[in-house]
C-alpha cells in the first residue's frame, strides 16, 4: 500500500448497511474413537492471548488485563499490564493449569515487553516474577527494558501430572515507572517424539478455495458459500484453525460487514479480535501431513466509502473482503490486528476458484484469470482461478475497461470509474504495462497471467496492491509501486504486521530502479526521531507512531537497498535480489534470512551496515 501523508480514513467514517448474523456453529461429523496415548500434546493455558476477557485469569485489579492505550498487544487487542504507575504497586495474574502426565516434555512460552523510567543501569528497582506453583521460574527487572515484545520460554517438563497455579507479580518501588506488559502466554506439552506448538513450520499449508457468491443489483451485497482445504505441514497435531474475517474492522461486532454461518467441518467457536478472527476447532486433531476441509455460509456487504473494502458510488472494492486461513508458525497463531496505517495480511500461498454471480451492466475485475459465462436473465457469471495467491481480491461497478498485452505477453487491463478521463486511463495502461516488464527483468517473470488495474481519484490512499489486481489514483509512481508489490508481498511473502518494511522498503526500491533513480545521497537526509525508531519496527509501532511510518519504512528503507547496492556493487545487487526472490518464490521472507543473504553475497562484514541503517532480525 501507498499511503498519502497525514491522509487517513478511520472506521468510524463508513457506514454498514448490514444487520450482522450470527455465527453459527456446524454439526460436525462425529468423531471415531481415539487411540490410547500416554501423551496427548496440548496446550494447557486458557485465554493466553486476552482476547476473550478475563476468565480464567485472576487479577489483582480490573485494569490489568485491559486494550486500552499506553501499550500495545503482541497479537490481537488485548494484553496483560502490570505496574507502571510510578509509585509502590504491586499486580498480579494467575491462573490454574493442569499439565498432564505422561508428556515428556512441557514448555511455558509468552511475550514480554518492559519499559521503564528508570535510568539506573545496574539496580534492579521493579520486578516481575513468574512462578509455577511455588516455585519461581523466571524474574525481570527495569534493567530488561526492551524496546519492543521477546518471546520467553522456560522448560516446566517436571511439573508433568500435576496441576498447579501459574502466577505473574510485578513490583514497582514509590518513584519511576516500570511497565511489565505479558500476551500470548502458553504452555505446551509434547510426547517427545514430537515438538510443541512452537514448531516454526508455517501451517495450515496449501490452501485450496472454493468461493460462490451472488450479488444484488447494485454490487454491494454478495451472499453465498466458502470452503477451504488445507494440509497440516508441521510436526504438531492441529487442533483448531482461524479464519481472518479482516473486513470487520469496518464495521462493529454488532453490525458485521462479514458475516459467516453454518460451519462444517468444524465447530465455530467466538469471535476475536474485535470480531475480525473465527477461531474454529477441528473435530479431531490433524495429524501432521493431513488434510481437511471446512465450509461455511458467507455474506458480505460493502460499507460507503473509496476504500479497498467500501463503494464509491456506484463502484464497490472488495479487497480483503474472503475469510481467509491465519497462519500458526513459531510465534504461535497469528491474530494480529487490523491496522488502518499499512497492511496486517499474513498468508500462505494459495489456490482459489470464485465464481461471482452479478448483473450483466456490472464489470467484475479480479485476482487471476477471468471468464465471463451467461447466467440467468440480466445476470453474468464471472469465474476466476488463480494459483499460488496470498488472497483475492474483487471490484463491481459499470467501469469503462481498456485491455492491452505488455511487451513480454502479459495481458494488462484498466478499469476506469466515471471521471477518469481516457488519456488518464491510457496513459495508466501504458504505466502498467512498461512497469510489470520492468520488474519481471530484476526479479523474475510475472507467474498472474493478467493483471488488472483499478482507477480512482477518490481514494484516500495512494494505491493498494492484491495478487493480479491493484486499486490506484491516477499516478505513474503509484502504479509502478503497486505492480512492484506483486514480487514484493504477493510472490515472496512476508508477515506485513511484523515486518512491513520487507515489502514496502523492497516495493519502493523497485519503484526506484523502474523509474531511473538511484537514491544518490538520500541517506544524508535521515533523522531519527527516537532511539526506539527503526526500519525493521513492527505495525505496533507504527500505529503509535503513524506520522513517521510512510517516512521510515519507505523512505528510510529504500534508501538503505540503494546504501546496500553501494556496497556490494550494481551487478551484485541486482543478483542477490533475484536469486532471493527466486529462493522464496511462492514463500515467506523474514528480515533475518535477507541479511544472511545479502552478507553471502559480500566479502565485506555488513554488521555495521546494519546498525547505521537500523535493520535488526
Amino acid at each position: 500500500m501507498r499511503p498519502i501523508p497525514h491522509k487517513a480514513l478511520g472506521a468510524g467514517a463508513l457506514t454498514v448497511a448490514a444487520v450482522a448474523a450470527l455465527v453459527l456453529p456446524g454439526t460436525p461429523a462425529a468423531a471415531g474413537p481415539a487411540a490410547a496415548a500416554a501423551c496427548n500434546p496440548a496446550q494447557v493455558v486458557a485465554n493466553g492471548g486476552f482476547e476473550s476477557g478475563t476468565s480464567p485469569w485472576t487479577a489483582s485489579s480490573s485494569t490489568v488485563i485491559t486494550s486500552r492505550s499506553g501499550q500495545s498487544a503482541h497479537g490481537g487487542g488485548s494484553y496483560a499490564w502490570l505496574d507502571g504507575v510510578g509509585s509502590t504497586r504491586t499486580d498480579s495474574l494467575a491462573q490454574s493449569v493442569t499439565i498432564p502426565s505422561g508428556c515428556a516434555t512441557a514448555t511455558l512460552s509468552f511475550w514480554l515487553h518492559i519499559d521503564t523510567a528508570e535510568t539506573t543501569s545496574s539496580t534492579a528497582y521493579d520486578k516481575l516474577t513468574a512462578k509455577l506453583g511455588g516455585t519461581t521460574l523466571a524474574t525481570y527487572s527495569n534493567l530488561d527494558e526492551n524496546t519492543g515484545y521477546v518471546k520467553k520460554t522456560v522448560d516446566v517438563s517436571s511439573f508433568a501430572g500435576q496441576t498447579v497455579n501459574l502466577s505473574f507479580t510485578g513490583t514497582e518501588d514509590s518513584s519511576l515507572q516500570t511497565s511489565f506488559v505479558l500476551d500470548d502466554i502458553a504452555l505446551d506439552t509434547a510426547d517427545g517424539t514430537t515438538p510443541p506448538s512452537t514448531d516454526p513450520t508455517r501451517t495450515p499449508a496449501t490452501p485450496s478455495y472454493t468461493v460462490n457468491l451472488s450479488s444484488d443489483t447494485s454490487g454491494t451485497v454478495w451472499t453465498g458459500h466458502e470452503s477451504v482445504t488445507f494440509t497440516n505441514a508441521s510436526a504438531t497435531a492441529l487442533g483448531e484453525v482461524y479464519l481472518r474475517l479482516w473486513d470487520n474492522y469496518h464495521g462493529s461486532c454488532d453490525a458485521m460487514p462479514v458475516r459467516v454461518g453454518n460451519v462444517t467441518g468444524g465447530t465455530a467457536g467466538a469471535l476475536s479480535v474485535a470480531c475480525t478472527a473465527l477461531k474454529v476447532d477441528l473435530p479431531a486433531p490433524l495429524a501432521p501431513g493431513q488434510s481437511a476441509t471446512i465450509g461455511f455460509d458467507l455474506g458480505i456487504t460493502v460499507p460507503s466509502g473509496a476504500d479497498r473494502f467500501g463503494h464509491d458510488g456506484a463502484f464497490s472494492f472488495l479487497g480483503n473482503a474472503l475469510p481467509v486461513l491465519a497462519v500458526r508458525d513459531g510465534a504461535g497463531w497469528h491474530l494480529d490486528p487490523y491496522t488502518n496505517n499499512g497492511e496486517s495480511f499474513y498468508s500462505l500461498a494459495a489456490d482459489f476458484k470464485v465464481t461471482l454471480d452479478h448483473p450483466s451492466s456490472l464489470l467484475v475485475p479480479a485476482t487471476g484469470t477471468s471468464t465471463d459465462t451467461p447466467g440467468s436473465s440480466g445476470r453474468t457469471v464471472t469465474t476466476a482461478t488463480a494459483s499460488k495467491v496470498r488472497d483475492f481480491a474483487w471490484a463491481a461497478g459499470p467501469f469503462t475497461k481498456i485491455s492491452g498485452t505488455s511487451a513480454t505477453g502479459v495481458a494488462v487491463n484498466v478499469y476506469s470509474v466515471s471521471g477518469i478521463s481516457s488519456t488518464s486511463a491510457q496513459s495508466m495502461l501504458s504505466t502498467a504495462k512498461s512497469a510489470v516488464d520492468a520488474h519481471a527483468a530484476r526479479f523474475g517473470a510475472y507467474p498472474y497471467g493478467e493483471l488488472d488495474a483499478v482507477i480512482d481519484n477518490n481514494y484516500w490512499f495512494g494505491g493498494m496492491e492484491y495478487p493480479g489486481f491493484v486499486l490506484d489514483l491516477v499516478s505513474t509512481t503509484a502504479l509502478t509501486h503497486e505492480i512492484a508489490h506483486q514480487w514484493w508481498y504477493g510472490i515472496v511473502g512476508d508477515d506485513e504486521y511484523n515486518s512491513p518494511w520487507l515489502d514496502e522498503a523492497f516495493t519502493d526500491y523497485a519503484t526506484d530502479l523502474a523509474q531511473g533513480k538511484t537514491g544518490t545521497g538520500c541517506w544524508n537526509s535521515v533523522s531519527w526521531a527516537s532511539s526506539a525508531e527503526k526500519i525493521t519496527n513492527s505495525m505496533a509501532y507504527w500505529d503509535a507512531h503513524s506520522s513517521r511510518y510512510s517516512t521510515v519504512v519507505y523512505g528510510y528503507g529504500k534508501c538503505a537497498l540503494h546504501d546496500l547496492r553501494r556496497v556490494l556493487g550494481d551487478t551484485a545487487m541486482a543478483k542477490l535480489l533475484k536469486d532471493y526472490a527466486g529462493a522464496h518464490w511462492y514463500g515467506v521472507s523474514t528480515t533475518a534470512e535477507f541479511k544472511a543473504a545479502a552478507q553471502a553475497a559480500t566479502s565485506t562484514d555488513l554488521t555495521s551496515f546494519w546498525t547505521q541503517h537500523r535493520i535488526e532480525n
